[in-house]
């Protein structure tokens, strides 16, 4: 799995074990959220760390000592 900040379908599709046409799906209702809170979004592409918040209920958090 790539640390990109942005994730594209084949990247939902792998981390849920879904088809790419369902992750399309996935990545359209997400951008339609984002959207509606005010975001710019790339079409087909969805942040990592908002996908991590919908579906994990966390996000990466680095600490600094």
């Amino acid at each position: 799995m790539k640390s990109n900040y942005m994730m594209c379908a084949d990247d939902v599709a792998n981390e849920i074990g879904v088809s790419k046409g369902h992750a399309y799906k996935l990545i359209r209702q997400l951008n339609e959220e984002l959207e509606a809170s005010g975001y710019l979004t790339v079409s087909g592409k969805i942040p990592r760390a908002f996908w991590e918040k919908k579906f994990y209920g966390y996000q990466n958090v680095v600490q600094t000592a």
